[in-house]
């Protein structure tokens, strides 16, 4: 990795750090120079515009996230053992992994009615996530842990409702019950996945 490849990468760790806390939309070039303590015609060269900034922002988080969340999941055991490593890790992601949660629910509420780049760039990752959720669920259909006739698209919508209702209850509310309840909810909706459909 080049010199200038790790300044960036660097610069883009602290711009999720940022962001994570006063939004996309609060996520400027100066504010983000005054922080890392680098120039603002340096990062310029880098980003070029503000909104140049936060979709590179973006695919760096997602990178991070597909580092530290999708692909440890995916390396465990099919079907519900995965289901399960996914959510945990979730959990571990919008707990630990920046200081305002996950940054990918407080851009989709900051952008939701703003059309645009950054704005497509969310939906975009927002149905690669759901898509990831509904095909690691097909495993377990496919190895037995879940009902045949279980919709996959309807548990992915289902169990994002429940990390979303976690993020909310953890951040804004401080609720100290907030992943009790988001695994109870998990738990709820694996032992639906289970039931026979009558």
């Amino acid at each position: 990795m080049t010199k200038g490849t790790e300044t960036r990468q660097a610069v883009l760790d602290e711009a999720a750090r940022v962001a994570s806390r006063v939004g996309l939309g609060g996520l400027t070039i100066g504010s983000l120079a005054a922080s890392t303590q680098l120039s603002k015609s340096g990062l310029f060269a880098h980003f070029q515009s503000k909104e140049s900034l936060q979709l590179q922002l973006l695919d760096h988080a997602r990178a991070r996230f597909v580092d530290l969340v999708v692909r440890p999941a995916l390396a465990a055991p099919r079907g519900e053992p995965r289901v399960r490593e996914l959510f945990r890790r979730w959990l571990a992601w919008d707990a630990d992994a920046l200081p305002g949660g996950c940054l990918f629910v407080a851009a989709s509420a900051e952008f939701d009615a703003q059309p645009g780049p950054v704005r497509d760039r969310l939906a975009r990752d927002q149905r690669d996530w759901l898509d990831t959720i509904a095909q690691v669920f097909r495993t377990g259909v496919a190895e037995g842990h879940f009902h045949p006739g279980a919709d996959p698209e309807q548990f992915a919508h289902d169990l994002h409702g429940a990390m979303l209702a976690y993020h909310h209850a953890s951040r804004l509310l401080a609720d100290p019950d907030a992943a009790a309840r988001a695994t109870r909810a998990f738990e709820a909706l694996l032992l639906a996945a289970r039931r026979p459909t009558t």
